[in-house]
């Protein structure tokens, strides 16, 4: 068990935690949520004791193991598996002391002991772990100082899994794994036998890998019992009753207070006067609902619009040095697709998007491209671009040099950029607004294909779902490679797997992928061949097919539903534009006829807006009851 008990913790000046307490059971697993800066990797660092709390106190059992990722990862020139087995010091100890003790008493002792903590099964279990991570034999074998910065932190998070600690802390683990080894982290924290507490944006881990949520809010810590969306659900429900139980009670206020202002001074009432102003001194005030606004990130449709295929490859070979990495690629673009694509790191899905964006060159084949197509590439590894000295004000401007400085400014709120960070320098902007200002310099020219390589990592729950609606919004084509699985599901129609030199398309959907990704743990009996029922095997192709049609079905359905959602913002907007100029009060006098069209405009664009809510409304209760 994990308690916190009225724990203040303040770094210059300012209070990240105030006199937070929560609770969390033995053997729960419970995700950690916040905005970015709120302050949960510090909450992390005073559960390890790597910082210390002002006041209050942080409560685990004696002898409690507490784990977490190493900041530092291996470069060693020993093994990954080797690497992974030392993280279990006691067995590493006792493994040493067996080759020197002389006692038979103590070599006794330590075999026992040995058989107790599973010695025997150790390198099979790293093995397994390090094989989700994406590590197959060859590599295991292979000195850390081999790979690179992010696969090495893969390491050491499965170092830390084989460890096993009673209390496991995980801080953003998906930021340097694809999808692949989310998926598999996902469930092995679900059937990890002790104590959880992960930090993440990943909407999908929190919902199928937690059983609790603890929200870091305003310095307080809340408890929810549930995943991430049980947990948004209470939430809000919370929120509406407390705004509705504040307007209560400022009706009340104001009404005993109207009634004390009114009878103060009469005689005959002044007892009564005394005994409300006594209620209202008492009356503890009910805080106002503040609800965080995150802005929205809004992606320019196309300059022009092309005939399908916007893109055709014919027998495509691409690669680096003359080695194809991919190869024997025949496929088609067309101008609304929504492509996700599927496969392990190092298997060529960014080799492919650079090939599409025109950064690589073909080895051999064929590739076609449409007159005017304008293609936008986004990858984490371009925030080390930006200019570190200068605003996003002055990124933009070098687009518009000849543009008014409203127009500027304009074009960045776009990018979902708050007006007091328009003129901060990009190095001291936080990774959230760094990919956000990437990514409006990317889309900035209204492109027909967006190209988007992990453009989550940096980003928190609530500005993925912004980057969800820019994409369902974007009347173009998009290319997707994400470890997101929620952003996936959400926003792409067709489902490429990259894998043995190839890309092909793959008939099923994410839970088929997911199944696919966990069964490759499974140890096959019959001689390692998997018995597979035909039945089963059929059922299974009837499924996929099913999947892939309602896919395409939904499609169409879906971008109605975001034309809907476009034409009632504007409708939105024109009602608070005629709202604006109808409450000056000088425009009845001075021209009555423009104040009357205004009244008609608004009329008309609030019955056109009803009409469109309606439809909105139907179009997204069919598209819940068919996905």
């Amino acid at each position: 068990m994990l308690q916190i008990n009225e724990l203040t913790y303040r770094i210059a000046g300012r209070t990240l935690i105030d006199k937070a307490s929560v609770t969390l059971p033995a053997g729960s697993k419970a995700g950690l949520v916040g905005r970015n800066g709120a302050g949960k990797s510090t909450l992390f660092r005073l559960i390890t004791g790597e910082a210390q709390a002002e006041s209050g106190d942080i409560l685990t059992p004696r002898g409690v193991r507490i784990g977490q990722v190493a900041q530092e990862a291996p470069g060693t020139q020993v093994s990954l598996i080797d690497t992974v087995l030392a993280a279990d010091e006691e067995r590493t100890r006792l493994i040493a002391e067996a080759e020197t003790a002389s006692d038979p008493h103590r070599i006794a002792e330590i075999h026992t002991r040995l058989a107790d903590i599973g010695s025997h099964t150790a390198e099979a279990r790293a093995g397994r772990i390090l094989s989700g991570l994406g590590f197959d034999e060859a590599a295991q074998q292979r000195p850390c100082s081999a790979f690179s910065g992010g696969w090495r932190m893969r390491v050491a998070l499965a170092a830390l899994l084989f460890s096993e600690p009673d209390l496991l802390l995980l801080d953003e683990p998906t930021n340097y794994l694809d999808l692949e080894g989310t998926l598999w982290l996902e469930s092995y924290v679900a059937r990890y036998p002790h104590q959880v507490i992960i930090i993440s944006h990943d909407r999908d881990l929190l919902n199928k890998a937690v059983d609790s949520i603890v929200h870091l809010d305003r310095g307080k810590l809340t408890f929810y019992r549930g995943g991430y969306d049980s947990f948004d659900r209470q939430r809000r429900e919370a929120m509406v009753l407390q705004a509705k139980a504040k307007e209560k009670q400022d009706a009340q206020r104001k009404h005993l207070q109207a009634f004390v202002d009114r009878f103060r001074a009469k005689a005959t009432k002044a007892r009564q006067a005394q005994s409300r102003l006594k209620m209202l001194e008492k009356m503890q005030p009910i805080a106002s609902v503040i609800e965080d606004h995150v802005q929205p990130i809004t992606f320019p449709d196309p300059n022009a619009q092309l005939s399908p295929p916007i893109i055709k490859l014919e027998n495509v070979a691409v690669g680096y040095g003359g080695e194809p990495v991919l190869k024997d690629l025949s496929l088609n673009i067309d101008p609304d697709d929504r492509i996700a694509l599927l496969g392990a790191n190092g298997n060529g899905k960014s080799t492919f998007a650079k090939l599409i964006a025109g950064r690589l060159g073909e080895q051999s084949g064929n590739i076609t491209r449409a007159a005017k197509l304008e293609i936008a590439f986004f990858a984490q590894h371009q925030l080390d671009e930006l200019r570190p000295a200068e605003s996003p004000v002055d990124h933009v401007r070098r687009l518009l040099p000849d543009a008014a400085e409203a127009k500027v400014r304009a074009r960045v709120a776009q990018f979902g950029l708050p007006t007091d960070r328009m003129d901060t320098a990009a190095k001291d902007l936080s990774g959230g607004e760094k990919a956000r200002l990437l990514l409006g310099l990317a889309t900035f020219h209204g492109a027909n294909l967006l190209i988007l390589d992990e453009p989550t990592n940096h980003l928190d729950i609530d500005s993925r779902e912004a980057l969800i609606h820019a994409i369902n919004g974007f009347d173009g084509a998009v290319i997707l490679i994400s470890h997101d699985r929620h952003l996936v599901e959400a926003c792409a129609d067709r489902l490429w797997l990259v894998a043995n030199g190839g890309v092909k398309a793959f008939d099923g959907d994410m839970d088929d992928y997911r199944r696919l990704i966990l069964s490759r743990d499974e140890k096959p009996k019959n001689g390692g061949k998997p018995q597979v029922d035909d039945s089963d095997r059929k059922s299974a192709q009837d499924r996929r097919r099913e999947a892939a049609e309602r896919r395409s079905q939904l499609a169409p359905l879906r971008k109605e539903i975001a034309a809907c959602e476009k034409e009632m913002e504007k409708q939105q907007a024109l009602i608070s534009k005629c709202d604006a100029a109808l409450a000056n009060a000088d425009l009845y006098a001075r021209d009555p006829a423009k104040a009357i069209k205004l009244a008609k405009d608004r009329s008309d664009a609030e019955k056109k807006l009803a009409e469109i809510e309606e439809r909105w409304l139907e179009l997204s209760s069919e598209y819940e009851g068919a996905a």
